[in-house]
């Protein structure tokens, strides 16, 4: 079943496009967001520049989470989900961890491996009961 349309889970989208195009490209997500030849929606603006700012800080929460797998092991798409989502974790602290979670897990599991979405669950699942423990339990 198709799911309707929400402006936010397209800028997440769109997000990971660019975050991805950086990291395979070698340039930063910045760098990335400026080649583009229409600006990008200001959700998407905010996301990518907010992992850019912090990808040192991301990197380091999601390394510490994934138990087994370092980050260079990862799939680029995997990692730019995962950074994706972790600054959401640290960042929007508007948005529910559960919307978080499942927004990043749909991505993996559109873009990415058969078992991307489990382990992309249980890598935020993990950071948000550290990051956020008061929505968590």
């Amino acid at each position: 079943m198709q799911r309707p349309p929400d402006p936010r889970s397209d800028a997440r989208e769109r997000a990971l496009y660019l975050l991805y195009e950086a990291h395979t490209k070698g340039i930063s997500p910045e760098d990335a967001l400026a080649l583009q030849l229409i600006e990008p929606d200001e959700l998407t603006v905010a996301l990518v520049n907010g992992v850019g700012g912090r990808l040192a800080d991301l990197d380091a929460a999601i390394a510490a989470k994934a138990k087994g797998w370092s980050l260079a092991r990862m799939p680029v798409l995997d990692l730019s989900v995962l950074r994706l989502g972790t600054f959401e974790l640290m960042e929007r602290h508007h948005v529910p961890v559960a919307v978080v979670i499942d927004e990043a897990v749909e991505l993996a599991k559109r873009f990415s491996t058969d078992d991307s979405g489990r382990f992309v669950n249980g890598v935020l699942a993990a950071l948000a009961r550290e990051l956020r423990p008061e929505t968590t339990g």
